[in-house]
C-alpha cells in the first residue's frame, strides 16, 4: 500500500504547473518528467521562457520573428513569452499583419493546390490526430493559407522547413492556444 501511494505521489508530481510561463490561470506543462510529450512530438529543442521585450506592441499581440525563429506573446510590463518555432524555407517566408481568424483543436488538413502541385504524393485530405502535420492545435491567420500550428516533429523547431506556416511543438502550440483568442493580432517580421 505504501509503495502504491508513493508511486501515485510521484506520478502526480510529474504533472507540474509551468511556473516559467504560467498565466494567471496556471497552464499545465505537458512535457512530463522524461522530456516526452503527452500530446505527441516530444519536447521543444528551444524551451519557452519569459523574457524582457522592448517592442511597441500591446499585451496579447503575437509577434513572429522569422529571422530569430521565435514567436513572442507580448505580456504586460515589458515582457513576452518566447517560443521556438519552425518557419518557411527560402522562398516561402513572408511578413505582414493579420488576426487569428479561427482556432481548431486536432484540425483536419487539406493541402492547398500549390502544395499538391509541388508534392503530388501528399494525401488530398487528412483527419485530425497525432499523425496529422498540423498537430494538436492550429490558429488560422486571416484569409491566408498560413497557420500557427503544432507539429509531431520537434527536430524542425528552429529550422526553416515549412511552406510558410509557423510550426511549434504540440505542447507549445497548446500553451499558446489557451492564451489567445480569435481576433488576436499577429505581426510577422521577416528580417
Amino acid at each position: 500500500m505504501i509503495r502504491f501511494f508513493a508511486a501515485t505521489v510521484a506520478t502526480v508530481a510529474a504533472l507540474t504547473i509551468n511556473v516559467g510561463g504560467a498565466s494567471a490561470a496556471g497552464m499545465i506543462d505537458f512535457t512530463g518528467t522524461a522530456g516526452g510529450s503527452y500530446l505527441g512530438g516530444g519536447a521543444s529543442p528551444i524551451p519557452r521562457t519569459t523574457v524582457m521585450y522592448a517592442g511597441n506592441y500591446a499585451p496579447g499581440t503575437i509577434v513572429v520573428n522569422t529571422a530569430e525563429r521565435r514567436l513572442y506573446l507580448v505580456l504586460a510590463n515589458g515582457q513576452a513569452l518566447r517560443y521556438g518555432i519552425g518557419v518557411g524555407r527560402d522562398g516561402f517566408r513572408w511578413s505582414g499583419v493579420h488576426r487569428i481568424s479561427a482556432k481548431k483543436e486536432w484540425p483536419d488538413w487539406t493541402p492547398p493546390s500549390q502544395m499538391l502541385a509541388r508534392r503530388p504524393d501528399l494525401p488530398r485530405h487528412m483527419k485530425g490526430g497525432i499523425e496529422n502535420p498540423l498537430g494538436a492545435r492550429a490558429m488560422y491567420l486571416g484569409s491566408t493559407l498560413y497557420r500557427i500550428h503544432g507539429s509531431n516533429e520537434p527536430e524542425t523547431i528552429g529550422q526553416a522547413v515549412s511552406s510558410g506556416c509557423f510550426r511549434m511543438t504540440n505542447d507549445d502550440v497548446t500553451d499558446l492556444y489557451g492564451r489567445v483568442s480569435v481576433g488576436t493580432t499577429v505581426v510577422v517580421l521577416n528580417r
